[in-house]
């Protein structure tokens, strides 16, 4: 029986972190840290549950690794896996083809790849009732796989928030009371039959870039198990997280503004899946004192350098909401706009 994957958006979630862990301990390849070096290692989450964890040190030439941001990159879905469409397909050292990346954002941070949730990429569940099935297990899971980061590679210790960790519990505690009661499993089904009407009508348009028909991660399409399994998305993952996937999570966004934590949301052009106009409407809901006058700001024009003359993006940023509208890309942004991406990165971290 072949089982067909529905398409799921693939959200690219950069975090810089911000947690202080507490002593911990983890089975961890512990290897010394030096600029271009990479480190990896499983930590056991939940009993029966081993999440897969992938460290570049930055290259900036100018720079020690210690100097510049730790980003973590999730991949969404919920099951696509980070160390193979983030890491390959688009900040990465390395491309699709196994070769040098330009624009990776090695060059300016430092880069953690975890395969999440569980399951995901070359994370992996002994059984299969150790799969994550709501928000709080998942979080639950990256709170025990982060103490044992920090306590093993303790060189990023000085980058970290001290003042953060109780505002982090804090928001844990918020994020779980507002997360919907209700059950929301048919309305990912639901979701997913919109998509093949949307197909049928669009001469099968490409969701992740409404100006192509090649699908992401094609490159890197195999018949060798070990690259399904683990370089693309997982399937089980998604199903065990069907009921949790459509559950609106607009009330988090609004605690984590009205804490003080900066909060940054970037859109490609040509993004069906996740459209640009959608991103704008549940702006719109935000609950946020400061969200009329983030309205009333006009967009910003970008460039890729002083020189160019072409406008790759746009930007509205008030105080600690920024929205990046980029220009000529699709939902795997880093892939479709490379140096832009690289660009907003450094404005994110802030380096510009």
């Amino acid at each position: 029986m072949e089982v067909v994957l529905p398409r799921c958006p693939l959200p690219c979630g950069l975090l810089l972190l911000l947690l202080l862990p507490s002593p911990n301990t983890g089975a961890v390849i512990d290897r010394p840290a030096e600029e271009g070096k990479e480190v990896w290692g499983y930590v056991t989450v939940r009993e029966d549950a081993h999440m897969f964890w992938w460290l570049y040190y930055a290259t900036d030439r100018c720079k020690s690794f210690s100097e510049l941001p730790l980003i973590m990159w999730l991949q969404g879905g919920p099951g696509g896996s980070s160390t193979g469409f983030g890491n390959f397909e688009e900040i990465g050292p390395l491309d699709s083809d196994l070769k040098p990346r330009k624009t990776t954002w090695l060059q300016a941070a430092n880069l953690l790849f975890v395969d999440n949730p569980v399951g995901t990429g070359f994370s992996y569940v002994n059984k299969s009732d150790a799969y994550a099935q709501d928000l709080d297990t998942v979080a639950s899971d990256m709170m025990v796989l982060l103490k044992i980061f920090f306590s093993t590679n303790r060189e990023f210790q000085s980058l970290l928030d001290d003042n953060g960790l109780a505002e982090v519990f804090k928001i844990a505690e918020q994020v779980l009371d507002a997360v919907n009661k209700k059950h929301y499993k048919e309305a990912t089904l639901l979701w997913d039959k919109a998509e093949v009407v949307i197909e049928n009508n669009t001469d099968g348009v490409n969701f992740y870039n409404i100006l192509t028909k090649s699908s992401p991660m094609s490159v890197m399409e195999s018949s060798l198990e070990f690259t399904q399994t683990h370089l693309g998305q997982a399937a089980n993952v998604f199903f065990n997280m069907e009921e949790d996937f459509m559950k609106p999570v607009i009330s988090i966004v609004d605690e984590l503004l009205k804490t003080g934590i900066n909060v940054t949301v970037y859109n490609g052009q040509l993004d069906l899946i996740v459209d640009t106009m959608g991103q704008e409407a549940w702006i719109r809901k935000l609950k946020w004192s400061e969200l009329p006058k983030f309205n009333q700001l006009k967009w910003k024009a970008l460039y890729t350098n002083p020189e160019s003359s072409e406008t790759s993006a746009f930007v509205k940023s008030y105080k600690n909401l920024a929205f990046y509208w980029i220009l000529k890309a699709g939902h795997m942004v880093p892939s479709d706009q490379g140096d832009m991406a690289l660009k907003m990165m450094r404005l994110v971290t802030p380096q510009e």
